[in-house]
């Protein structure tokens, strides 16, 4: 079977409309992404699975008459279950953990009529803003081999920003669908939370701070997603109004706008020129589209939302190790990263007071975004405070991983905590990228468009974020800007 030779020009509402017309074979595309996958795993491992032979069944079984029928797509290899195919989660630990059904995005992906082949590379439990897990090895950016394509969702990045696919599976916890579209000139949306359901195994993923949607090149292949697989499903602890088609809003320009930025990092630390440069740019083409844009910033302090942040993740990860015999029987603690072992140790040495304490500062930080969102409609900031690190830069070193495992080994967490081992390694990679976990907090939705791209070609993405259920707002902005600086046609060199 011959490859497609135009494929890698569509976005997935393109395909699916050739598809529809039937001037392509869902055979074809299909045989087409495979190849391109084939010829890209070598350079940038991005995929850790492939499903060829599900997808064949999929073919087989004939295709929905859903709006992406017959487009190929892939799932991120963390909380996006397929029954029956391993969900290994970057971990040697949860190489043999095999989910027994579908989650509910999967089974809404199904329904539109993708065609799942494969499954992408995250770091261990999607714990950090780099794709290095020890399980499967690193995957590099398209952009620039030396790099990452962030994460956790980076295989995901780095597959459509190679054109293997136009949209693959991603979420976000603390940034891991902005962080990498950002880095991979890429749209990435983080929903609300609760617009996508994370059932059937969770109600809500990280304290509600974690949330699945998608990376696309386009915003419309975005809102169609979403409009795809938005929704509760039954036992779900909260549903979202629904806020009529997404795809619908990015069709007209959104009303005139009060957009607020900022470019100084919550921590203090430093912004990249390029960083800074693009919100500059990006404010200036709003002021030219008709918006009124104006510095300013809600009133959060950084360090405070960075240790509820922080104690969040100890506390989840430590619950995380402690369950991982439930998912596989001789699955051990030991198998895990020394860094993540670290991680539940501190968690185990935290108590429970001290955890809801820092918890019921989220309500803090909600309430001051409120406030800004009383008087602005959108706040604009870079994406990341930097362009993508080179692989290794942002991992522990040799030394620190060695007193980590030291460390975890003897359940010194409170050692740890102590020391400030793990603060200082968490704190270095939280200064690359201290923009993102605000929304996730506060709940709102945010995404990173890609509009900028630095002198030696690497793309730079900004930030805006908008009041709780505003996606459809969002979307708008997003499709005007695209209209108004196209990004589709960059790619990188294959």
């Amino acid at each position: 079977m011959q490859e497609f030779a135009d494929y890698a020009q569509y976005d997935a509402l393109g395909l699916a409309a050739l598809l529809a017309r039937g001037e392509v074979s869902a055979a074809e595309v299909l045989h087409t992404a495979q190849c391109r996958a084939d010829r890209a795993q070598p350079r940038l491992n991005a995929l850790v699975r492939r499903m060829d032979a599900a997808a064949d069944a999929t073919l087989r079984a004939g295709l929905p008459a859903g709006v992406f029928s017959g487009v190929p797509y892939l799932l991120k290899d963390l909380m996006q279950a397929y029954a029956g195919v391993p969900m290994s989660m970057g971990s040697a630990a949860l190489r043999d953990y095999v989910p027994a059904e579908d989650d509910v995005l999967v089974q809404r992906l199904k329904r539109a009529g993708l065609v799942i082949f494969g499954k992408t590379n995250v770091p261990e439990w999607g714990l950090v803003a780099y794709t290095e897990p020890k399980a499967f090895g690193a995957t590099r950016n398209p952009w620039d081999l030396t790099r990452t394509p962030g994460g956790s969702s980076g295989g995901s990045a780095a597959a459509v920003a190679a054109r293997i696919v136009p949209a693959a599976g991603a979420n976000d916890g603390g940034g891991s669908i902005r962080i990498p579209a950002a880095y991979c000139g890429l749209f990435g949306l983080k929903p609300s939370r609760g617009r996508v359901s994370p059932g059937p195994e969770d109600g809500e993923v990280w304290m509600g701070a974690a949330c699945e949607h998608a990376l696309t090149r386009s915003v419309r292949d975005s809102a169609a997603l979403l409009d795809a697989v938005a929704g509760a499903a039954p036992g779900d602890p909260f549903e979202i109004a629904p806020a009529g088609s997404f795809l619908t809003a990015t069709q007209a320009p959104p009303p005139r706008l009060r957009i607020a930025f900022s470019v100084d990092s919550p921590l203090r630390t430093s912004v990249a020129r390029d960083c800074v440069d693009a919100v500059h740019a990006t404010a200036r083409l709003l002021e030219s589209l008709g918006h009124h844009v104006e510095e300013a910033a809600p009133r959060i302090d950084g360090m405070a939302l960075m240790h509820a942040y922080l104690m969040l993740y100890f506390g989840e990860v430590a619950a995380q190790a402690r369950e991982l015999r439930a998912l596989v029987a001789h699955a051990r603690v030991v198998q895990l990263e020394p860094a993540t072992r670290a991680l539940a140790a501190i968690g185990e040495a935290i108590s429970a007071g001290e955890y809801m304490r820092s918890q019921h500062r989220w309500n803090d930080f909600g309430r001051a975004l409120g406030t800004h969102f009383a008087q602005y409609d959108l706040y604009l900031t870079p994406t990341t405070a930097d362009l993508p690190p080179r692989i290794g830069e942002l991992a522990p070193t040799p030394l620190q991983e060695h007193l980590l495992a030291l460390a975890a080994r003897l359940r010194a967490g409170g050692l740890l905590r102590r020391l400030g081992i793990v603060e200082q390694v968490a704190m270095r990679n939280l200064a690359r990228t201290p923009f993102t976990q605000l929304a996730n907090l506060t709940g709102v939705p945010a995404m990173s468009v890609p509009l900028h791209w630095s002198d030696a070609g690497l793309p730079v993405g900004v930030q805006f974020m908008g009041r709780f259920g505003s996606e459809t707002l969002l979307f708008a902005l997003a499709a005007e800007l695209e209209r108004a600086q196209p990004w589709a046609e960059r790619a990188p060199a294959e």
